[in-house]
């Protein structure tokens, strides 16, 4: 169920639509020297920056959208309304500019949105300050289920939301949903939040009868394996609502040119900028510290569970346990510039030629042993989901700490819960993001880096 707009937000969208269709239309007249009003060119443009924003979702902005998507969506929206501009002036040759039309797209966009994330931005610090535009929400379930997204609510206030009560399912549960019912009426609240681990499926359905003919905003929590396992994208066959187990993005094209081209030039300006002048340098430090190669080439699992060599500057001895134990902390194997190489992960910059040769990706879930992917695979559910895109040498998993070595199943647990989230929700903005998160964890050291 769509979360309905608070007190004041009815007014916002309407106000930033308005606002951006000035921006563009001043920005077409007075800064790029466009005669606006011939051909109907102002009404052309508008119509065409709305119908792109209708299907792009680009005012579909809420309180828990992250800045990553609004960026993400404004460069579509961009490159969308760039490419418009530029087809009406190919008709008008001797009428409209090259120059001018990127002038004023470009300016135009870059102040909408600037306008935006002000927006975006003053309301979070409105709900701090003066407690404003919030919505009061209420939990129902057992303890275990709905604590997260309770210190959530309390932990995050600029995000708007008043956690009103709390309904203990692990006593009295009928009781208490009962009592939940009538507190929701008789308080007002605007959205609930169940576990659905906690619920059954008739409990469910008389939740979703009670909010339906109250005009209340109902939301479901996942347990663990609901939210590994559902991705809630519908298809249509005809009118037939057709749910895939999940959705991929690098399964587009279009996605899939994007994402190849960017590793693709990342890789040369990695292997040209450093590899070059670095691998000498290395070869001489790793072979006068010990005996051995300058490569350790191992077999890991990468798309499709296809098995490839992965690439890295040796760190370790030589030893017949490399391809069966994974490096632990303090483990003997590690020589002394192994222990430095592999903190700053230099030990891994060789896997640019893995990237480069098509085995791998920049950012994606990190591959694992042929032995160990076989044995997560028979523990973990979900594990071999990682293996529907190309593995990376970083992924969102390893910026959120959960890199190196797997000391518990948890561990390895949100590793695969994070991987299904990237591949879900590819973007290059995100890539970008966790390249950056990465050299920033590199640089500020990472306690799991050994």
């Amino acid at each position: 169920m769509k979360t309905k707009t608070g007190r004041y937000s009815g007014y916002i969208r309407p106000f930033s639509r308005l606002l951006d269709l000035i921006i563009i239309n001043v920005f077409a007249a007075y800064f790029s020297s466009i005669p606006i009003f011939q051909d109907f060119y102002a009404l052309i443009i508008s119509c065409t920056w709305f119908i792109i924003a209708a299907n792009l979702g680009f005012y579909e902005v809420y309180r828990y959208t992250k800045v990553i998507a609004i960026l993400n969506c404004t460069l579509k929206q961009a490159t969308v309304f760039l490419i418009c501009c530029l087809a009406l002036a190919y008709f008008y040759p001797e009428r409209y500019s090259l120059y001018a039309i990127l002038l004023f797209t470009t300016g135009s966009t870059i102040l909408v949105l600037g306008f935006k994330l002000f927006i975006y931005f003053f309301l979070k610090k409105y709900r701090i300050i003066f407690g404003g535009n919030f919505r009061t929400v209420v939990l129902i379930g057992k303890d275990k289920s709905i604590k997260p997204l309770q210190h959530f609510f309390e932990e995050n206030p600029d995000y708007g939301y008043k956690l009103i009560k709390i309904f203990d399912l692990d006593h009295h549960k009928y009781e208490q949903l009962l009592e939940s019912l009538s507190f929701i009426l008789d308080n007002k609240i605007d959205e609930i939040y169940c576990s659905m681990s906690d619920l059954t499926s008739k409990q469910i359905d008389d939740f979703i009868f009670f909010a339906d003919n109250n005009f209340k905003t109902l939301k479901f929590i996942p347990n663990e394996k609901q939210l590994l396992s559902l991705n809630t994208t519908f298809e249509y066959y005809d009118y037939i609502p057709i749910i895939p187990q999940r959705a991929i993005s690098l399964d587009q094209s279009l996605h899939k040119i994007i994402k190849r081209a960017f590793d693709i030039v990342f890789s040369i300006l990695i292997i040209l900028g450093i590899l070059s002048w670095l691998t000498p340098i290395l070869a001489f430090i790793i072979k006068l510290d010990s005996n051995g190669p300058l490569f350790f080439v191992q077999e890991r699992n990468g798309l499709n569970n296809k098995e490839f060599n992965c690439f890295k500057f040796r760190s370790m001895e030589l030893n017949d346990e490399a391809n069966i134990n994974q490096v632990s902390k303090n483990d003997v194997r590690i020589t002394k510039i192994g222990r430095y190489i592999r903190k700053t992960s230099i030990d891994e910059l060789p896997q640019f030629f893995n990237v480069l040769l098509g085995d791998m990706s920049v950012v994606g879930p990190r591959p694992h042993m042929v032995s160990h992917t076989n044995m997560y695979a028979e523990r973990i559910d979900n594990f071999m989901v990682r293996h529907f895109i190309k593995p990376g040498i970083t992924g969102l998993a390893q910026t959120k700490g959960f890199r190196g070595e797997v000391e518990t199943d948890k561990d390895i647990i949100n590793r695969v819960r994070y991987d299904i989230f990237y591949i879900e929700k590819w973007s290059l903005l995100l890539d970008l993001k966790i390249i950056i998160n990465t050299v920033y964890n590199i640089i500020k050291g990472d306690k799991k880096a050994y």
